[in-house]
């Protein structure tokens, strides 16, 4: 801003310019001091806001179909933090772009705490290796609240295969490569399959599916031969005898299926193991103040006997944590799972 002179109105007399002068530094001076006021303002309402939070229904946005793992994931977890936030605790099922449409919903939503996601190594990790166009960059739209637990997946095959063992079903697909077909969901299903054909040195024929349950139900009717699919989905139909359980993802054996061996014992794959993840995440920016209310009410719910005993029996394995930990961890999750797709010769599509 320019300043005023002396000279700078000539014709005016010495008294009238001293008191221009004057009146114009008062009105600097004035504004200067609304700025101020209006600034303070903000400050104390964004800090009411955060120590009122939440005063209105909280949604969390699920990118995956109604009865897949995720949702059952964010339905407990749900329940329970609803019981520490005061709020209830919706649920919203937006499914599609191999879970992109939810995650990019959340990371352009308005950072103030009524929208979360249930995020998963798909959403938040191995997207960028699987899609060409991903409308959000996972480490930078979001805002790590914390983990939430991590889930085996298991091998299963229609019931009219005559293989038994991991090795048979492995013996037939070096006979007759990409004979064996497999549906796939997600990032965790397909590199499964993908990791377990490249350490074999074997070929599978892909076919894409848009739920878990459509999976399974086109592998029970045999128009796929098999999947890699969570636990939460599978045990129902393992335990009905409408399809037959081969081996899982972890690096040991399951409590719920003690007579299953992993892929890396029965097929003697050292290394091999792919765990689904699931955690919360809100969009970038979150106010500390209502990150921790978020992060205080996650982990208190996955202190919860009642919660901790229910995924026990889908062998979910619970597990929460900081912001800085779940930011760290999926830090480390995109790098492993960059390398695991392309070892499993999978190009962005």
């Amino acid at each position: 801003m320019s300043t005023v002179s002396q000279n700078t109105f000539p014709d005016l007399p010495r008294s009238a310019t001293r008191l221009f002068r004057h009146t114009v530094s008062l009105t600097r001076l004035h504004v200067g001091a609304i700025c101020f006021v209006m600034a303070l303002c903000a400050a104390f309402a964004g800090q009411v806001q955060a120590q009122s939070y939440p005063t209105r229904p909280i949604r969390m946005i699920v990118p995956f179909a109604a009865g897949s793992a995720t949702d059952t994931v964010a339905r407990v977890y749900g329940q329970k933090m609803s019981e520490s936030l005061g709020q209830p605790v919706v649920v919203e099922n937006r499914t599609g772009a191999v879970g992109t449409i939810a995650a990019d919903l959340v990371a352009k939503a308005a950072p103030d705490g009524y929208t979360i996601l249930v995020g998963t190594n798909t959403t938040n990790a191995a997207v960028m290796s699987l899609m060409k166009n991903v409308p959000y960059d996972p480490a930078r739209d979001f805002t790590s609240i914390s983990f939430l637990g991590n889930l085996p997946q298991v091998l299963i095959i229609n019931t009219s295969l005559p293989f038994k063992t991991v090795e048979e079903f492995l013996a037939e697909a070096r006979r007759n490569p990409e004979k064996l077909t497999y549906a796939w969901t997600n990032s965790v299903s397909r590199v499964a399959a993908e990791l377990l054909a490249g350490m074999s040195g074997v070929k599978f024929f892909n076919v894409p599916y848009k739920t878990g349950s459509g999976a399974i139900a086109d592998v029970i009717s045999g128009q796929v031969n098999f999947t890699i699919v969570d636990m939460i989905v599978a045990y129902p139909q393992i335990q009905s005898g409408k399809v037959r359980a081969l081996a899982v993802t972890s690096a040991q054996r399951i409590e719920l299926l003690p007579d299953t061996p992993s892929i890396s014992e029965a097929a003697k794959l050292p290394g091999y193991e792919l765990m689904g993840i699931f955690a919360a995440f809100g969009p970038a920016n979150l106010p500390d103040d209502i990150l921790v209310k978020l992060n205080t009410a996650i982990v208190k719910a996955g202190k919860d006997p009642e919660l901790i005993a229910r995924f026990k029996t889908m062998s979910l394995n619970v597990e929460t944590g900081s912001s800085q930990q779940l930011e760290q961890r999926f830090a480390k999750e995109r790098e492993v799972w960059s390398r695991v797709a392309r070892e499993a010769g999978i190009k962005p599509e």
